[in-house]
């Protein structure tokens, strides 16, 4: 059996991972130049909302397997976030507020009819991830957030830059999101390190980031496709 890694090489092979983020995919690129038509903005933020709506059900099974009061405790605050205290709050009504800038009825995002099957197959999976492996595992796989500060950041500047169009309230999410992401990154990296006690547990965490990134580029690639740039 491998020897458990140190702590900074365990987090250096964790961090590693970032060349497999979303940030460089050839539709987020168009994005940030400028260059996407409104029904693929549109088809993006319906297609994300499907991703966003999913998360508080992840976070929900993490819950579910996690046998550590502490840790519990921590972790609901995500849900809380995403889904509000009460309705009509939280990030995944932000988004909702996002779609509706960009041209979209509340009533066909909710309803799902623009959700294309490579993006539905790929969210499933990862809600299915959290709730089939163990918690730190799926903890691990949403480590993504220590890649995403930088990016929400350039998608904020540049959206408000190439699309004039879009309403100042359509960005909350992003603004809101801002406030709290670089905090959860580094205490979700902290939680993983550790409880990762094994080179196995260790091997698997990484595993889970890389299975996160490709989720997540999955979905880009389903929306790519559709639009037809590809």
């Amino acid at each position: 059996m491998s020897e458990l890694l140190p702590d900074e090489e365990f987090t250096a092979r964790l961090r590693a991972l970032s060349a497999r983020y979303w940030d460089t995919h050839p539709f987020h690129l168009r994005l940030h130049a400028g260059t996407l038509s409104k029904d693929e903005l549109q088809l993006w933020a319906a297609n994300r909302w499907y991703y966003q709506r999913c998360i508080p059900r992840k976070d929900a099974a993490i819950l579910a397997n996690c046998p550590d009061p502490d840790v519990r405790r921590v972790w609901r605050e995500r849900i809380v976030w995403h889904d509000g205290e009460r309705a009509g709050e939280g990030g995944a009504e932000n988004w909702l507020r996002m779609a509706e800038s960009l041209g979209l009825t509340r009533e066909e995002v909710l309803d799902e009819r623009h959700v294309l099957p490579g993006t539905r197959f790929a969210v499933d999976a990862y809600v299915n991830f959290a709730r089939n492996r163990p918690w730190v595992e799926a903890v691990a796989s949403g480590l993504t957030e220590m890649f995403s500060r930088g990016l929400m950041t350039r998608r904020l500047a540049d959206m408000r830059a190439r699309y004039p169009w879009i309403a100042e309230e359509g960005f909350t999410y992003f603004t809101t999101r801002l406030k709290v992401i670089e905090g959860e990154g580094k205490s979700t990296l902290d939680l993983v390190v550790r409880n990762c006690a094994t080179r196995e547990q260790q091997d698997a965490a990484v595993a889970a980031l890389a299975f996160k990134c490709d989720v997540l580029r999955a979905i880009l690639d389903a929306v790519d496709y559709h639009s037809g740039r590809s």
